[in-house]
């Protein structure tokens, strides 16, 4: 019975598309011609009281794409080595990596009740741009994500927190941030989840998702 209403809880929630988490480690700013090098994806779930929470973390190395671009100032920044041979062993091909992260969130969408997933991301035009260009080279015919909306939870932590840099909004929201494991895609990704359902539940718990719900019902009546 629990599942149940926290599975209506979601589909209505976001309009129903399901909220996934997205981050990516790129060799660079072009979308277009520069690699993927890491991508990570947590599902969010919902509690039968309404409270948003992490679900489920998918993170993986990928190879960068043939002819791809890759910055040496962007391997500096995230501390990538794409000569270590661990991460040789496990990097997957872009279209691999992109099958891995798609699947389980087809499945959260149809779980939850949902008809499409929206990304959740720090700036998350970035990562949006990305995946969408990583996911045409690779000709997805399904790519569960609506192709230009998106949560960018910079934008909602300046309002809440005044605050737009990850580490410093997660310390505001009261959640540790560990400056040295950040830039993986997995460690940025889940901190940003548990900032945006930080940021979502607050909201609620301070009445305005109560207000929003009262005016959506006045205006379906009408």
């Amino acid at each position: 019975m629990s599942e149940a209403i926290a599975r209506e809880l979601m589909a209505q929630r976001f309009r129903s598309y399901l909220p996934v988490v997205i981050d990516l480690e790129t060799g660079g700013f072009n979308a277009q011609s520069d690699a993927v090098l890491e991508i990570a994806a947590v599902t969010l779930t919902m509690d039968p009281e309404g409270n948003l929470l992490p679900d489920a973390t998918y993170a993986y190395h990928i190879q960068p794409f043939e002819g791809a671009n890759v910055e040496q100032s962007a391997l500096d920044f995230t501390g990538i080595n794409l000569d270590d041979p661990l991460r040789r062993q496990v990097a997957l091909s872009e279209s691999e990596a992109l099958g891995e992260i798609f699947r389980p969130i087809r499945k959260s969408i149809k779980a939850h009740g949902c008809s499409r997933a929206i990304l959740v991301g720090h700036n998350a035009a970035f990562d949006q741009g990305f995946l969408n260009a990583a996911a045409n080279r690779c000709n997805v015919k399904r790519n569960p994500f609506h192709p230009f909306s998106s949560f960018d939870t910079a934008t909602l932590a300046g309002l809440v927190y005044g605050q737009t840099v990850l580490a410093r909004a997660c310390r505001a929201a009261g959640i540790e941030f560990d400056n040295k494991a950040a830039h993986s895609a997995r460690y940025d990704t889940e901190r940003t989840a548990e900032l945006f359902c930080a940021m979502v539940n607050r909201y609620k718990d301070l009445g305005g998702w109560r207000l929003a719900q009262r005016e959506q019902d006045l205006d379906e009546r009408e």
